[in-house]
This record gives C-alpha cells, structure tokens and sequence, in this order.
C-alpha cells in the first residue's frame, strides 16, 4: 500500500486504522474444551516480556503454531451471500509437518462461525474435534483443531460475520452504478483471518484455488488468475500458483466488465467508470516495462487493476496480478498516478520478498516508496522524480514531529499493539529515504544491481529486518567498506529520528514557491498576480499545505475566489484545501467538506478532517457528518474515526 498523496498501499489506509490498544501481550494459547491438559504454544517467545527486544521472525500477531505445521496451499469453496452479508463453506488446508510431536494445529479466526472441521491424509478425511479459544480484542479468536498422526489435510466449514473486519458488503446506492451490490476484501494487516481460517501470518506462504459462487447479474475477480472473459454464471473459478503471504488473499464482486491497457494490464471497474479508468492509467505497461528493465522480470504473469468504490479505505492494495485502488486517483490528467507505480512497485518488494512480520513492514514500504519514485523517473522525467522526493520528506518530516521514539524506529516494536498502527511514514519515507542514501553512497548503477540481486535471492520468501542486514553486511559493506558503516546503518534501521547528514531531497519546482507565498502572505501581491497556469499538482499541495495555521477571512476568501479551490476536482488539492478551511472555520467550504466526508471512504482524507474539526472544537458537526455517512465507510474506516470522534485516537 501507499502513503501521502500517493495512496496509502497502508499508511493512510492504516495509519488510518490504529485503534489502540489494551493489553501487552498476546494471550496464551488456550485449552481445547474437554480437555485436561492444553498443548504448549510452539512459539513460547509470543510472550515474551515487554521489556526484552522483540525476536526477529516471531510473530506477535498471530496465534499459529507455525513451528509445528506450515499451510502451504488452500482450496476454497465459497458462496456469496448478499442478503444475510457472509461468505460461507468450506477452506481445505494442506499443510507440511515440521515435527513429530502430533501438537494440535492452531489457526488464526475472528468472528468466525465453525460449523464442522475434518482432517486426514489424501482424499480420505474423518470429523475431529475442534475448540475455540479465548477472543482478543486485537488478534481475534484461535481455532484449535486435534489432528490424526498422519493427517497433512483439514477441511473447515464455516461463514464469516456480517461485520467482518475484512469484508465490506455495499448496497447498490454505494456503488458507481447504483444497480447492483458490491462486496470486496481487505485483508492487511491481520484481517483474512475474518474470511478464511488460516496461518494469518506474513510468514507463510501459500497457493490458493478457489471457486466463487455469486449472484449471476455479477463478476468475481480474485488476487489469482482472472479471466477477463468467463461467463456471468454464477460460478468463477481461480487459480493463484505463486506463493503468497495471508494478507495478499483477495476478492471482490460487483458489477464488473474489463477494458486492456497493454500486453499484460487491464482494468476491471463498473461500466460507468471504465472508459475513464483506462484512460487515466493507460501508462501501467510502460510502468511495468521500465521497472522489469532494471529490477528484473516480472513474475506474476498479468497486472490488472481493479477500481472500487469509493468506500475502499485505502488509496491502493498490491493484490498481485490484481492491484484494488481507489477511484479517488483518477484526475483526468494523470497527476495522481504515482499511487499505480507504487502498487506495482509491491510486485518485486512486498509481494515478490515479503516482511516476515509486522515490524519488518519497512522491507516492504520503504523499497517499494522508493522504487515507486524510481518508476516516476523512468516514465514521467526527473522533474516529477524530484517533486515525488521533496513531498515524501516533507511527509516524512510532518510525521517526525508527531511521534513518540518507539514508533520513529524501522524495526518498530508492535507487541501487545494492534498491527496497524505500524502504517506511517516511518516505514515508507524514512525506509525509502534510507536506500536513497545507500543509492548515494555506491553510486546508482551499483545500488541498481544490489537490489537486482537482492529481488532474485530472496523471490518468493519472507524475511526479517536481521535477514536484511546480513545480506547488506555479505554484499555492499564488504563491496564498499570505505563508504558505508555498519553503525550507521543500524542508526537508521534501529534507532528513532534521522540520522545526521541524511539527504534532504529538494525540487526547484517547490522553492521557487516559497516567496510567492511569502508576498502574498505579506500583502504585495494580489492572489491574481500568481502565474499557476503550468502548476502541477505536486506544487499546488506545496504551496496549500505550507501555509500557516491561521489565514484571515479575506486571504481565504481572495484564495477562493481567485484560485477555485472549494470546488477543486482533484481530490489531494481538495484536501489541502479543507484542511485550511477547517482550521479557520470558512464556512464558505462547509457544504463540500460535507461531500466530500460523505462520499469517499479514504482513510488518508477522512482520518486528518474529522480530526481536525475534533480539535478545533468542532466535534458536533464532526459527529452529524460521521453519523450520516458512516454506512457507506468500511469497517476498518468507522473503527479509526470512531476513536477519533468518540473517544481516544489510539495515539
């Protein structure tokens, strides 16, 4: 996912869903009922003590023994239930014994019906008992299965809740074309687990077959192998035979047709939104095309994109083969389509190497952010490179200023917390500034073919932060011992803050802004006077977002005026914009805050509003806005703003 204005692929989308949290540490894996004695965790460092440093490659956010059974492949069978808003039958897991201990295998679930489970070896699978452990607030609820010595296979039938944290069931008055309902899934960071029982761990990979049994008026598509062709008869069938963590499962349904980009991409949206989706992201060949060429082939077969509703809480989510993205990008002039670049980027660092867990997430945000802006350069110019870069520092900057030490850490320790809260731009822009020095230091070429090697030593793996430092310490220390320092490097990766002399990206295009801005804050020139007629968008958002806290009525009212910002299409330019709005109480925007509160989902929008008219003290018209819209929000988009209008910001 994508941060800032480029998306979220999570901060915004996350950074947006930190709920907060309370307890310290994950809850001990409980007893099955009935029985007198509980198996023992496999991985007795889940409780470790708070006060010792997290474990490299233990994950705190899942209740699966993995060390005794790894998931290596799932079948599902599944129906779509629009009316009664489930997903329901059956998950067959197989999976690989890592000992002989026979220990009960333990799955991760949250609000999970359990109807029945079997296991066994091959084709032939007997009823087991199973039991359901203690709920967690955070992590949900463990499902422990007793399994026969020589089982390799369990089958689960089950339904989903209807308020299952990963699923959103829209009405067809949500949609685009008001016709049909929709249904799509969000599974980062932990919330598959609220579809499919499984290993819902970032270390665990999998391959998938699935079938999908809809309405037959609608189209299934999933994180797999779509078939832009196969007939609306209720019945869809997909394959996934790449390895892939939990949180990369997919699906979604709606009214979907499907329009080519290039060899290799396409776009699925509702009819009325098509034509003008293929338009706007008609560059993602070229995009894929510029990055094979320096990071190496790409290995997903397809890149399609899915444009959803606009309830999707996130900017983007790299899905592979499949990317889902908001609608809020599309622009009519292509200035927001860094957010596709980004998505794409998660094809080689994310969905390609994978974090092993949530707090090795800058492994997979902080290389593809700055892949992201590789991919800019190579398609767009160096102009648009340099205005991606300045941004994401000043972004990165903003975040500093707000944040505690424990959580200005790459390697950021998450236990006891709600995974979500890792989404910042600690992981992407600090992780992404970090390899932009690296770049600095041994030259370009050399650091092209680091990363080169790096995507091909570790394809379809996931790794940890120490895995990482150990293949820099065996490649470029030992390459380039007079430019680079251990010491240095684990500042970066393990310290809080930015360490002394970073780079400080800057863009030509933003300073020559500065004193504009500065006389017209001072009265010698008129609003009218500013020459904006070749301005990018990037430099709009720069000049609106440095402007102080407090305007007067007339500077608002002359920017307006002059400038047409309360009525701006562009959704980023539009933010910045009510964001000064709401700082100042200009009423004159009041009536879009309210549409554009009510109709986006965007987490990255919806989260720095609400809170801005909280903490303005105007949190009644906060809670009237909230209230009439947040039917249409995701789960995940009422949990944060919630906390936000309600109660504690989980900060």
């Amino acid at each position: 996912m994508l941060p800032r204005l480029l998306c979220t692929s999570l901060f915004v989308g996350t950074l947006a869903l930190a709920g907060g949290c309370s307890k310290s540490e994950p809850p001990a894996e409980p007893e099955a009922k009935g029985e007198t004695a509980a198996a023992q965790p496999a991985d007795t460092a889940k409780q470790a003590p708070a006060d010792k440093a997290p474990q490299s490659g233990v994950d705190y956010h899942s209740f699966a023994n993995t060390d005794d059974y790894r998931v290596q492949h799932i079948d599902l069978d599944l129906n779509v239930d629009f009316e009664r808003k489930v997903l329901e039958g059956e998950a067959k897991l197989q999976f690989k014994r890592l000992n002989d201990k026979n220990r009960p295998m333990i799955l991760d679930t949250r609000g999970l019906e359990i109807e029945s489970v079997k296991a066994g070896h091959g084709e032939k699978m007997d009823p087991v008992k199973f039991s359901m452990g203690e709920k967690d607030d955070h992590l949900g609820t463990p499902l422990k299965i007793n399994l026969p010595k020589n089982a390799t296979r369990v089958a689960i039938q089950y339904r989903t809740s209807p308020d299952a944290s990963g699923v959103q069931w829209l009405e067809p008055q949500q949609t685009a074309g008001k016709e049909h309902p929709f249904l799509f899934t969000q599974a980062q960071a932990i919330h598959a687990r609220s579809f499919v029982p499984l290993q819902d761990s970032p270390k665990v990979r999998i391959t998938y077959n699935a079938t999908i049994r809809t309405p037959e008026a609608l189209r299934a598509v999933m994180s797999a192998n779509n078939d832009p062709q196969a007939e609306k008869d209720g019945v869809y069938e997909f394959e996934m035979p790449q390895p892939i963590p939990s949180y990369l499962l997919a699906l979604a349904v709606g009214d979907l047709e499907f329009k080519p980009m290039g060899e290799r991409t396409g776009v699925y949206a509702e009819p009325s939104l098509l034509d003008a989706a293929a338009a706007e992201f008609e560059d993602t060949e070229s995009m894929l095309e510029a990055t094979e060429k320096v990071y190496g082939p790409y290995r997903w077969d397809r890149y399609d994109l899915l444009i959803l509703p606009p309830s999707f809480p996130f900017g983007g989510m790299e899905n592979p083969r499949l990317s889902f993205i908001t609608p809020t990008v599309i622009a009519g002039d292509k200035s927001l389509v860094a957010l596709i670049a980004h998505e794409l980027a998660h094809s080689w660092s994310g969905n390609l190497v994978t974090n092993a867990s949530w707090r090795d997430l800058w492994l997979n945000e902080g290389f593809t952010t700055y892949l992201t802006n590789r991919i800019m350069q190579n398609v767009y110019g160096d102009e648009r490179y340099r205005m991606e870069m300045a941004l994401g520092y000043d972004d990165l900057q903003a975040d500093l200023k707000d944040k505690d030490d424990r959580d200005e850490i790459m390697a950021i320790d998450l236990r006891g917390r709600d995974p979500d809260e890792v989404f910042s731009n600690i992981p992407y822009e600090k992780g992404s500034l970090f390899l932009y020095e690296l770049e600095q230091k041994v030259g370009r070429e050399n650091f092209d073919q680091f990363l080169l090697d790096y995507f091909n030593n570790f394809a379809f793996q996931s790794i940890t932060t120490e895995d990482f430092v150990k293949y820099l310490n065996e490649t470029l220390l030992k390459q380039y011992p007079d430019k680079l320092d251990a010491e240095r490097i684990n500042e970066w990766i393990f310290e809080p803050g930015i360490p002394a002399g970073a780079p400080h990206p800057q863009s030509d295009a933003f300073t020559k802004l500065d004193p504009v801005r500065s006389q017209w804050l001072d009265g010698e020139i008129a609003a009218q006077d500013i020459d904006t007629g070749d301005w990018t968008f990037h430099q709009w958002k720069y000049f609106l977002d440095g402007m102080p806290e407090k305007l007067s009525e007339a500077q608002l009212k002359e920017l307006d005026e002059v400038f047409g910002l309360t009525e701006s299409q562009n959704n980023e330019v539009a933010f910045s914009w009510l964001m000064i709005a709401v700082r100042n109480n200009y009423q004159p925007a009041y009536q879009r805050l309210e549409q554009f509160l009510t109709g986006i989902g965007r987490n990255k929008f919806l989260r720095p509003l609400y809170r801005n008219l909280v903490e303005t003290g105007q949190g009644e018209l906060a809670k009237r806005i909230f209230e009439n819209a947040k039917r249409g929000y995701h789960p995940l988009t009422v949990k944060v703003n919630s906390n936000i209008i309600y109660g504690d910001d989980g900060e």
